[in-house]
């Protein structure tokens, strides 16, 4: 059953605790350190709609100089709609729908007119988001059953119709998801504006000083090409990368190591404030190790999370 959209029809309990909540498989999901390459993955998969990618390409010229200002404002765009108050990602919501509802544009190489908000456009962009999300995730090492999977996909039914999809048109399980993909498949290439979205992705522009006086080139370039490794095979082709089992199996090693060394990491480094603050909100600081004991990770990955965050709880603060 889908979540109303409308406040008149909320309780503060629900306002409260949000779209999704604690108990939801989305917050399990977007609470993982491999929520990072997954949304670089679906932005690489997202660009291989031409005329979704014309959209971002025509639209967002600051992105093509400046990629970092939008890719926060996504990231915190989908943490907002997960961990804030209904009220909260409402008007979220209605700032980018605000801004969808005045763009749009002819694109070139199938010459057709469309608007950024056209239903067809909002589910690929979704449906890409939820794909990656949820494959980085298991492939990390995120345990999830079959069953488990196929409620996530349900439950983001709700970001889908929040941003303006048909809701009879939303994947609800794992294989209508990939029944989507494969139906999606015969309209899908790498035109030259999915190439500049490649390069921004693998290649972002730096400043002079941080790319030579810090880590920050390697850093990304490590994500990027753990967001490249996991596409399906059928997307690196588009990419003309080869789509090799070996490949699959490499990514699949590299994503679980990044995620436990991340599990280690402080808090406050392995996800955003909005994150963070939405769990503090529902279940308090106290009730975090109760949560984290049903939640399915593993033993060692519950010591990893709880001794991170013991240190950062303990840390002075100004």
């Amino acid at each position: 059953m889908t979540v109303s959209l409308r406040p008149v029809d909320w309780s503060d309990e629900e306002d409260r605790t949000g779209f999704f909540g604690p108990d939801s498989i989305t917050w399990r999901v977007h609470s993982d350190p491999s929520f990072s390459i997954g949304g670089l993955r679906a932005l690489l998969l997202q660009a291989l709609h031409p005329v979704a990618m014309d959209g971002v390409a025509r639209n967002s010229a600051g992105f093509r100089q400046s990629p970092w200002p939008r890719l926060m404002r996504t990231a915190a765009y989908v943490d907002t709609v997960t961990f804030g108050t209904r009220r909260e990602a409402l008007r979220a919501v209605r700032r980018v729908r605000g801004i969808h509802r005045r763009l749009g544009g002819v694109e070139d190489t199938s010459g057709r007119a469309y608007r950024v908000d056209d239903p067809d456009l909002l589910l690929w962009v979704h449906c890409c988001e939820v794909d990656s999300l949820l494959t980085v995730a298991r492939r990390a090492g995120v345990p999830l059953t079959d069953a488990e999977a196929d409620r996530y996909v349900a439950e983001q039914v709700t970001a889908a119709l929040l941003v303006g999809a048909v809701e009879d048109d939303v994947p609800r399980s794992v294989a209508e998801l990939s029944a989507y993909f494969q139906r999606m498949l015969p309209e899908l290439a790498a035109t030259p504006a999915a190439w500049d979205a490649w390069r921004l992705v693998v290649l972002p522009p730096m400043p002079a000083w941080v790319r030579l006086l810090t880590p920050a080139r390697p850093a990304w370039g490590s994500l990027a090409g753990l967001a490249v490794a996991t596409l399906p095979r059928w997307a690196r082709r588009l990419y003309r990368l080869p789509g090799l089992g070996l490949t699959d199996a490499a990514a699949t090693g590299a994503l679980r190591a990044f995620r436990q060394a991340t599990l280690a990491l402080p808090q406050k480094a392995r996800r955003s404030p909005i994150v963070w603050n939405g769990w503090e909100r529902v279940t308090g600081a106290a009730e975090r190790s109760a949560w984290l004991a049903g939640s399915g990770l593993r033993q060692t990955e519950r010591a990893l999370v709880l001794s991170s965050s013991a240190r950062e709880d303990d840390t002075p603060r100004a």
